[in-house]
């Protein structure tokens, strides 16, 4: 007997989210949950034979093995399992208009069991879909999965969560962030309440700042019809990063269940506040011109394949904020992401405060302690000051390392673990969702109005050279 049973309706299936992300994430999860049945059924307006349909799911499912054995040393080529061989041979794809009553109707009749429907689509047509749904008699366990952006300001987002709500718990709504997946989010709970030693250190009495860094080194890569209209602040600041501080800065929950852990971050965001209360001072923007990363050259942004210049869009963002309450009253919590830069950071970096008082006769020690978390690989160092190998009168700078278990799914795949079963811990709240947007509408308000002034770096660069960069 299978301990779960459950139907995966993606809808705009045809495109790249599923083809590069959805699809790989299910074959992990499949090899992992051996015993979950779950019937694959894909919509979209595209007509795609049988045939074709599954030979897409298919070289998907090999793409995910491949990879999978190429981390773990293993011939690249991938040969697909029986089982999942069985999912492909199953499942079926449907021409579909999904904002289209009847077909909608059509599509949660052909699921066999009860459906988690994904919306691999535009956040405008998703909604429209939504609407639609509200009036259909859904079968009882229906749960929807939805990815960013959710909504595209605080109102936006509550018109959307009221929408949700007409015909859905919140509990069975799933706002994905797949940028936090379970092994990370569970990582970091561990490092930081299940052990006496770093916990009682994460407060203003000890910590100096906190950073969180998210570099790459990718351009625009021909994503410009998305980016060019919601710039680094919205698409990962707003979204991604928030989440990540608040899993830092949260108190311990009482456990991991979806309501404790989710309301501990909705508390932390519910205090963010501008640094200082100043957007201007507190919020950097700037944008890349023409450079080298590595060995491609990339054109400045504005010459980039489907950017107006006239947007003025950043791909650059950087928040200094504080987060207002008890515990971390008067500590910067600066956040970071750009695009084009010289290296690639997922990093989590809080520097605590310089030691109160050095015996005399010791000299060094120039460094701060630090904490340095990274994403993807989870891995984490603390850098401390100790006596050296050489004059023992001499404090160097030593590092201390670990590695983090990994997790046996890809990010979507833990997504899609969530949403199959029904549990929403990595899912982002419907309050959460509009608080995230409370927290960036005054930076994005004061840099449409060109209060804060748009920097260039150039591609390849560490940042402006006006900025601090944060050293990693």
């Amino acid at each position: 007997m299978s301990s779960l049973q459950t139907s995966l309706l993606i809808l705009g299936a045809s495109g790249d989210l599923s083809k590069r992300l959805l699809l790989p994430g299910l074959a992990t999860l499949l090899e992992v949950k051996e015993d979950w049945d779950v019937q694959l059924v894909g919509a979209g307006v595209e007509d795609i034979s049988d045939a074709d349909w599954k030979q897409q799911v298919r070289a998907s499912f090999e793409n995910a093995q491949a990879s999978k054995n190429e981390d773990e040393g293993a011939e690249a080529e991938a040969t697909l399992s029986a089982r999942l061989q069985a999912v492909v041979d199953a499942s079926t794809y449907r021409k579909a208009d999904v904002t289209a009553a009847d077909d909608l109707r059509a599509l949660l009749a052909a699921c066999e069991h009860d459906p988690a429907v994904y919306f691999a689509l535009p956040p405008a047509v998703t909604e429209k879909s939504c609407e639609v749904l509200k009036g259909l008699d859904l079968p009882a366990g229906t749960r929807l999965a939805l990815e960013k952006p959710f909504g595209t300001d605080a109102e936006s987002a509550e018109h959307l969560n009221d929408l949700l709500h007409s015909f859905l718990p919140e509990e069975r709504i799933h706002r994905v962030d797949h940028f936090l997946g379970r092994s990370t989010v569970l990582n970091l709970l561990g490092l930081r309440f299940a052990n006496r030693i770093i916990e009682p250190l994460l407060s203003s009495q000890h910590v100096e700042r906190v950073d969180i860094v998210y570099d790459e080194t990718l351009g625009l890569e021909g994503r410009a019809r998305y980016y060019d209209k919601a710039g680094a602040l919205v698409d990962m600041i707003q979204s991604h990063l928030l989440q990540v501080l608040a899993v830092v800065a949260m108190e311990a929950p009482a456990s991991i269940d979806a309501d404790d852990l989710r309301t501990q971050k909705e508390l932390v965001l519910r205090a963010v506040r501008p640094w200082g209360g100043d957007v201007v001072s507190a919020g950097k923007r700037a944008r890349y011109t023409a450079g080298k990363v590595g060995d491609r050259q990339l054109p400045s942004y504005v010459d980039e394949d489907g950017v107006d210049p006239s947007l003025g869009t950043e791909t650059l963002a950087q928040l200094k904020l504080e987060v207002a309450n008890w515990r971390w009253a008067g500590v910067p919590f600066t956040l970071r992401s750009g695009k084009a830069l010289g290296k690639q950071r997922r990093e989590i970096l809080i520097t605590f405060k310089d030691s109160p008082h050095v015996p005399v006769g010791l000299t060094g020690a120039e460094r701060p302690d630090r904490l340095c978390i990274w994403i993807a690989p989870d891995e984490m160092q603390l850098e401390l000051n100790v006596n050296g190998p050489g004059d023992p009168y001499t404090i160097d700078h030593t590092a201390l390392e670990v590695s983090f278990n990994p997790g046996r799914l890809s990010a979507y795949g833990e997504v899609l673990a969530g949403v199959l079963e029904g549990d929403a811990t990595l899912s982002v709240r419907g309050d959460s969702a509009v608080q995230g947007w409370k927290v960036v509408e005054p930076f994005l308000d004061a840099w449409r109005s060109g209060k804060t002034p748009l920097d260039d770096y150039a591609a390849g660069s560490e940042g402006p050279d006006a900025w601090d960069n944060i050293d990693a």
